[in-house]
């Protein structure tokens, strides 16, 4: 049984009690929240149900674990032959949520 879910702008793959990185959201830790962003759900026998966009009446509880940020990355730009040389580094924040539960609504 398996879920696939929009959350913080990206789909994930999910069953309960997975544990997913989505880009920072405005929750603080140990919050939870419940979103109606369930594209499909496949249970463990019949076939895979898949919203339009959505499955309607369908929801997934998640908590928030911790904030943190990524490990960073530079951002180099060069154009050879003309000393343009730009460096940068980048570190994107992040939140680990963990699904609660999935509920289908039925």
């Amino acid at each position: 049984m398996y879920s696939i879910i929009n959350c913080g702008g990206k789909q994930h793959k999910v069953i309960p009690g997975d544990k997913i990185l989505v880009n920072k959201l405005s929750l603080e830790v140990g919050e939870e929240f419940e979103s109606d962003q369930v594209l499909a759900h496949k249970p463990e026998k019949g076939s895979i149900q898949i919203g339009h966009p959505l499955l309607k009446q369908a929801t997934y509880k998640a908590k928030v674990e911790r904030s943190f940020k990524d490990k960073k990355i530079i951002v180099f730009k060069k154009k050879r032959r003309k000393n343009y040389r730009r460096k940068n580094g980048h570190r994107q924040d992040l939140m680990e949520v963990s699904i609660v539960s999935i509920n289908l609504g039925v």
